[in-house]
């Protein structure tokens, strides 16, 4: 059984009170409830904190706030006029991928920067090492990563407080944070976060959200770029996205196959098929609705593209493609470097 989080009935409905407590339920060979904080109300306006406790509203985790990323979020659900993509080698190509030509305006949001709960990772349908790097060895194409780290949309922060003077447990959160029982929230940021945020800074930027929702299913990319790997005849560079699926109907869907078209500067177009997404079949119910993953993705060439379907097959035995939204990869001018607290 997973791990369930929770607020005493009136989350239910997304009412929410500040007199509602925070609860976990751990099962373990039992189901243990026990009462971690008390829910504030969340914010229509402003940004949370440095050090602000919350419950991931799709995922249920608990984290903390480490920083904030403005965004730009193209959301291909809001009608736009259309125009013809220019980055496709033949008219054959738009026909098959027409909704690539759509254009979108981006809007600016916050998203978070968080740690994730360590007591949590192991039952929360989302990949807990969602930053990988590349390390500095030129003749390695070896990643690092970094556990419990997570990119949260503002509307997704459920805040809470407590009196634990250890609330999260995470192996960055005394390096990162500080206790100061006057300040509100309680944590504040030590100038090891500000060194870390400022060195890996490249490598961390959250710049721009795609989202687009076929069938009561919605899809949002978020693409990273990575770094570069240098030979002496070529250049290899790398990204990692993260994809997020949530299911916004009633009826029961499932992942059973992907379809990717890679676009590159150089010319290049590539297909890639396969069965599910990191060697799984995602389900996603009324109960589960939302499943998260991250891969990655190399070029022999600064800049490209990235769009496709997937399959998804619902409860009932209908069969359909949901739209992944194309997104650009885009590379940066860094120096390679090995982050600090990737190792």
């Amino acid at each position: 059984m997973e791990l369930m989080i929770g607020v005493v009935k009136c989350l239910k409905r997304n009412i929410l009170d500040v007199s509602c407590r925070v609860y976990t339920i751990q099962v373990v060979n039992y189901a243990r409830l026990a009462e971690v904080g008390r829910l504030e109300t969340p914010k229509s306006q402003g940004k949370y904190d440095t050090g602000q406790l919350f419950l991931h509203r799709v995922f249920g985790y608990r984290g903390v706030v480490l920083f904030p990323w403005l965004a730009r979020v193209y959301d291909r659900d809001i009608p736009n006029k259309r125009e013809r993509p220019i980055y496709f080698p033949s008219n054959q190509e738009e026909s098959n991928f027409n909704h690539v030509g759509k254009e979108v305006k981006g809007r600016t949001h916050t998203f978070y920067q968080v740690l994730i709960d360590s007591r949590d990772c192991p039952y929360i349908r989302a990949q807990t090492e969602a930053v990988t790097f590349l390390g500095n060895q030129e003749s390695s194409r070896s990643l690092y990563a970094i556990p419990g780290l997570d990119y949260v949309a503002h509307e997704d922060i459920l805040p809470y407080t407590t009196t634990e003077k250890q609330p999260l447990q995470h192996e960055l959160f005394d390096k990162f944070l500080m206790y100061y029982p006057d300040k509100d929230p309680p944590f504040g940021a030590q100038e090891t976060l500000r060194a870390w945020q400022k060195k890996n800074h490249p490598w961390l930027e959250l710049s721009d959200v795609h989202k687009e929702t076929t069938e009561n299913v919605r899809v949002t990319v978020i693409p990273f770029y990575m770094g570069c790997r240098e030979s002496q005849s070529t250049s290899v560079f790398w990204w990692r996205y993260c994809i997020r699926l949530e299911n916004l109907g009633e009826l029961t869907v499932q992942l059973r196959e992907r379809h990717w078209r890679i676009f590159s500067l150089s010319g290049t177009l590539e297909t890639v098929r396969g069965r599910g997404v990191v060697g799984q079949e995602p389900v996603l119910s009324s109960s589960q609705p939302a499943f998260q993953y991250s891969s990655h993705v190399s070029l022999q060439a600064p800049s490209g593209h990235m769009w496709g379907t997937f399959r998804m097959e619902r409860e009932d035995g209908y069969t359909f493609d949901c739209r992944i939204p194309p997104f650009s990869l885009e590379s940066k001018n860094e120096e390679p470097t090995t982050p600090a607290g990737s190792n």
